[in-house]
């Protein structure tokens, strides 16, 4: 029979929870074996301190996000305050001088009530990038900052006008420019009469006087032209300086539209048949020249005194205009009507009476007589007579002092060689109480009633 032997407790394994202790030698009683030991911590970690770009990455981008937040706070406050309604209660015009900065602009309009605070304005006016310029403009009332820089940056500037009549001559022309004050500068020389366009010309504040002459010059020539390129073949005048010279005499003779074209036909009539002309503007031209005006009506003596332009004395066309015809006188020439009217005279109604005969003119003179004796006054048509026989004279403020049976018509009521009472040629001079206006020297309703000096 064979018998186990009992394993050693000392070497036998001991079955517990807790891990086998290495050379732990001494047995363990009952109790410890069983006992629970605590597992041992584990072991520490290293703590990561967050990296230095992340961070301020971070930080910036926090910084940005508020920084936008305040700059559209900012910016949505700065573009209402720039739409607000200024101060200015009623439009108003403001001269900003050459070369101001945008200090000086400011400064300007904050001084004639256009905006309140120049800072903002300045502010405004660099973020727009919009370049001021200076001139003369309209603020609208209660304009915006925002509305005073787009308005001085648009440039458009009030406009101012000067209006030059028919019939002016070029000493009257530059005269009136030198009396406008808003124009600068000199004017360099007289231009040559009949080489200015009368009409309405438009300029901004600074403009020079010699500008407007040059425009004035460059619209005559370029109208000068358009005209006679359609001009009748039948008109006898041979260059386009001869149309000028005739306009003028057409211009200074009626004022009337409907008109101009009969009265340009009865000139041609008269060319045409080698008849002198018998102009009295011609007289009035002959004796002052670019001056135009007598101050007064023409004396008997002076409607046979020859000059270069008394076209009672002379043959055919003056040596030059005697005035600058406007664009209607320019086209009665070219194109006249196409009459057989040798004369016309004044009809008391501002117009004129023609007539193909010499006997058809005499009843219309005897008609005009029967007027100025109604009116019981000298009127300043005077009786108009073109084409009296030869050795006639002229009835100032159009052509012959004498009827067909040679009584002076142009005789005051004092006695034959008396002051004419004739228009005397004041328009456009300081004496025209219708200054920049056009009016018919031939009708009693329209010309102004002078004092004789």
């Amino acid at each position: 029979m064979f018998f186990r032997k009992r394993p050693d407790p000392a070497q036998t394994p001991v079955l517990s929870d807790e891990p086998a202790l290495p050379n732990r030698l001494s047995p363990r009683s009952p109790s410890e074996a069983i006992k629970p030991t605590a597992a041992p911590p584990p072991p520490d970690r290293p703590v990561r301190e967050r990296g230095g770009l992340l961070a301020r990455i971070s930080g910036l981008l926090t910084a940005s996000v508020v920084l936008a937040i305040a700059v559209m706070i900012g910016v949505t406050l700065f573009e209402r305050q720039t739409k607000e309604a200024g101060p200015l209660p009623a439009d108003k015009v403001v001269v900003i001088p050459p070369r101001s900065g945008t200090t000086e602009i400011a400064e300007a309009l904050s001084r004639e009530g256009v905006i309140t605070h120049t800072a903002l304005f300045e502010w405004a006016a660099r973020f727009s990038g919009k370049a001021l310029k200076a001139g003369e403009y309209t603020f609208k009332a209660h304009a915006s900052i925002g509305e005073a820089i787009d308005t001085l940056a648009s440039g458009r500037q009030v406009q101012h006008a000067i209006t030059f009549p028919e019939g002016l001559t070029s000493e009257q022309i530059v005269m009136r420019l030198n009396d406008n004050d808003v124009l600068t500068g000199d004017i360099n020389e007289i231009p040559p009469e009949g080489s200015l366009l009368p009409d309405t010309y438009k300029f901004e504040r600074g403009a020079t006087r010699q500008q407007i002459v040059n425009l004035m010059r460059a619209k005559q020539r370029e109208v000068l032209n358009q005209i006679w390129l359609r001009r009748s073949a039948e008109i006898p005048v041979k260059t386009p300086a001869e149309m000028v010279t005739l306009a003028s005499i057409v211009e200074k003779e009626t004022g009337r539209a409907d008109e101009r074209p009969r009265v340009a036909g009865v000139f041609v009539n008269r060319l045409n048949k080698r008849m002198k002309l018998q102009s009295d503007p011609t007289i009035v031209y002959g004796l002052v020249g670019g001056r135009g005006t007598l101050g007064r009506g023409i004396q008997r003596a002076e409607i046979e005194r020859a000059t270069p332009y008394n076209t009672y004395v002379i043959e055919g066309l003056p040596p030059g205009p005697i005035a600058n015809p406007g664009r209607a006188a320019l086209e009665a020439v070219a194109n006249p009507s196409r009459t057989k009217d040798l004369f016309f005279v004044a009809d008391g109604t501002g117009g004129h009476a023609f007539a193909e005969t010499l006997e058809g003119h005499s009843r219309n003179v005897a008609r005009w007589r029967q007027v100025e004796r109604a009116r019981q006054t000298p009127t300043p048509d005077a009786v108009v007579d073109k084409a009296d026989p030869p050795g006639a004279s002229a009835v100032p403020g159009t052509a012959s002092a004498y009827a067909p049976d040679g009584t002076n018509m142009a005789a005051s009521p004092d006695g034959p060689g008396g002051r004419v009472k004739a228009f005397d040629a004041s328009e456009g001079t300081r004496l025209d109480p219708l200054r920049n206006k056009t009016f018919d020297l031939n009708s009693p309703k329209t010309v102004p009633v002078l004092k004789q000096p």
